[in-house]
């Protein structure tokens, strides 16, 4: 009989109990914390973490062994704290007995070990996986018949067995990849941001405008048309016929070079080596479009609208900027340099792209109505911009210093809003 054991054994068995319910709590606690990426890479050297990764891949299974372990023991000392409670105080001791063992396991069993546990996952989870694995295989029956029952009683309510897990938003990803620690540095955070970016961008964000495209009319004068190949500093150009709404092919320089070199071009080898132009529609999103570069191989191609007619050229590199940053220093870029001004202005062309404005300066002009800040401008003013001209766009203040014939903006003084 229990109730013959000596009372002092009685509570040394009440304090196993304790330290094994401990266990049981700060093992489901430890587990489920553990970052899955850090752990699918441990799995590779360290027993513990392939044995936590194993149990992981059946979290219903874990957590059914855990609350049948949890369960079995708290009822068991419950059971025996009763006992000891009759044996000294009588009827009356129950009560005490109840509310001492309640105190004491919501502090040594639960708070304490799961905090423990949270704060230290690996330490603790990969240890208990030893217990926990050959464990689920000795009570596999037990676990295996109260999932079955569980989950027959969820499908009577109307719970489907498998319910998918809720996927992250952007926004909550965003923030999980900024205060995850072990991303470091900074900018790979910033890197995988942006990459995330890639999905709210269209081409138009990004694109060549069409008045600025680059290429060559194969109805110049062939003097003309081998200037412009030897002083060119692009690698790959639009050949058009007598205009840039009439592109016949994509040239290669790197395909003319020897030929160029040895002066044994033509414009009829010209026009054999020429690869068939690339169409992409301009509401593409950036990250569609960087894998239809992939797929087909390609790195540039020609914008267009829905009513085809031609908007601008966009290119491979254009889009990879878009996630690390300008990585290059092109004689073409020159032009678009930012001149700072005094304390708080800047000199800028017009053409330049408001996107890499915002990326460089970290600014926040806005991006929705126009790519370049002459576009942005104009599309503010509702009217054709004049020199000395002022506006005031979120904060900016924009003075216009120079235009083109074409009452095309080229040059602006910028005052970003002070802090």
């Amino acid at each position: 009989m229990i109730t013959d054991i000596p009372t002092s054994y009685l509570l040394a068995i009440i304090g196993v109990l304790l330290v094994l319910s401990a266990f049981f709590s700060s093992s489901e606690t430890a587990l489920m914390a553990l970052n899955r990426i850090k752990l699918k890479n441990d799995a590779k050297q360290k027993k513990g973490a392939y044995l936590a990764q194993k149990l992981l891949e059946k979290p219903d299974r874990l957590i059914g062994l855990i609350l049948i372990g949890n369960n079995f023991i708290n009822i068991a000392a419950t059971a025996l704290t009763t006992i000891v409670a009759i044996k000294i105080a009588g009827d009356k001791g129950v009560a005490y007995g109840t509310a001492i063992l309640t105190f004491a396991i919501l502090i040594f069993s639960e708070v304490t070990p799961k905090t423990y546990a949270a704060l230290n996952p690996e330490k603790l989870g990969y240890v208990a996986s030893f217990v926990l694995s050959p464990l689920l295989k000795l009570l596999y029956p037990i676990v295996w018949a109260t999932n079955l029952m569980t989950n027959g009683l969820l499908r009577l309510l109307g719970v489907p067995k498998d319910i998918a897990e809720e996927a992250l938003s952007r926004e909550e990803l965003k923030t999980l990849v900024i205060e995850n620690d072990l991303i470091n540095p900074d900018v790979h955070q910033k890197m995988m941001i942006n990459v995330m970016n890639l999905d709210h961008m269209n081409i138009e964000d990004v694109m060549v405008p069409r008045n600025e495209i680059q290429g060559i009319n194969i109805n110049d004068e062939w003097e003309v048309i081998e200037k412009q190949l030897v002083n060119t500093y692009l690698t790959r150009l639009p050949v058009y016929v007598d205009s840039i709404d009439q592109v016949i092919g994509i040239l290669h320089i790197r395909t003319i070079l020897t030929m160029l070199k040895n002066q044994n071009l033509n414009i009829t080898k010209l026009k054999r080596i020429l690869r068939k132009p690339y169409f992409v529609p301009e509401t593409a999103s950036l990250s569609a479009q960087l894998r239809e570069f992939q797929r087909k191989e390609r790195r540039m191609g020609l914008v267009v609208n829905e009513y085809g007619d031609l908007v601008g050229l966009v290119t491979l590199d254009d889009i990879l900027e878009e996630i690390v940053g300008k990585f290059t220093s092109e004689p073409g870029d020159r032009g678009l340099k930012i001149i700072k001004q005094g304390e708080n202005q800047y000199l800028v062309k017009g053409r330049i792209a408001v996107r890499s404005l915002n990326r460089r300066l970290q600014w926040d002009l806005p991006t929705e109505e126009a790519t370049t800040i002459n576009g942005l401008i104009t599309e503010y003013l509702q009217d054709l911009p004049t020199k000395d001209l002022a506006v005031s766009i979120n904060g900016y203040r924009m003075t216009i210093l120079e235009t083109t014939q074409d009452n095309i903006i080229s040059k602006v003084l910028i005052t970003p809003p002070s802090n």
